[in-house]
């Protein structure tokens, strides 16, 4: 299936007018025809069955011919917070990633020790829709816009969350610990989380865990957790 992407398509939705640049490589590129059935998602759970009835490669129209709504192929709610890499090519390889697998929200976080402080997320939002058009989920990720580490933690009250840091102390692995539906984890940056910071989670009540006994890079350890969540919920 050749899945597209139209985040304004409802199910009240008769007509799907694609711009200039999805025309040409419907019609172009892949060499649809009137009459040749479109498959497209708004990334809101639903997918929807669409005939082409106007083929140009400038403006390409297909009317839309019926609907499912799809459950998502996970049963929980997961949020990863992390912090942005120093190369932005390994953040974007983690967002595919976790795309792929599954996960619902992404905030990126900046710590005391990141050594990247701004991000553009236009590209990562292109990433992540790539990857789920290409692994055909019909529901996209939410990504925020970067946060200061405190201010995150000040405002988030989802009481299920994580925090894996590198520093010795008590912690617990998740498969140890009685996870409910929702769940947040947090990944510090290539310095790992600040003792200020770690002392922050920690007067929060926020649980530390282990990922392991490997040291494992920023975008490894997100992905570790994601995959962790994954199975842990698998039947």
């Amino acid at each position: 299936m050749q899945l597209f992407y139209n985040e304004n398509i409802n199910t009240s939705t008769k007509e799907v007018v694609f711009n200039k640049d999805e025309s040409r490589h419907i019609v172009r590129v892949l060499r649809k025809k009137e009459g040749d059935v479109l498959h497209i998602t708004n990334g809101k759970g639903f997918l929807f069955f669409t005939k082409i009835t106007f083929a140009n490669d400038k403006k390409c129209i297909s009317t839309v011919i019926n609907y499912e709504e799809k459950s998502k192929e996970w049963n929980y709610n997961l949020h990863i917070a992390i912090a942005p890499t120093k190369n932005i090519t390994r953040l974007e390889w983690f967002l595919e990633k976790a795309t792929e697998i599954g996960i619902d929200e992404i905030t990126l976080i900046i710590c005391q020790n990141s050594e990247r402080k701004v991000v553009k997320t236009e590209r990562l939002e292109k990433i992540i829709l790539s990857a789920m058009k290409q692994s055909l989920k019909f529901t996209k990720p939410k990504l925020n816009e970067p946060v200061n580490f405190s201010d995150f933690l000040n405002k988030t009250s989802n009481e299920n969350i994580f925090i894996a840091h590198c520093e010795k102390a008590e912690k617990k692995s998740l498969k140890s610990i009685n996870l409910n539906d929702s769940y947040t984890i947090l990944i510090g940056p290539e310095g790992d989380f600040s003792k200020d910071e770690i002392n922050l989670a920690n007067s929060k009540n926020i649980v530390p865990i282990t990922l392991g006994k490997s040291r494992l890079r920023t975008e490894t350890a997100g992905l570790v957790a994601v995959q962790n969540v994954y199975f842990l919920n698998s039947d």
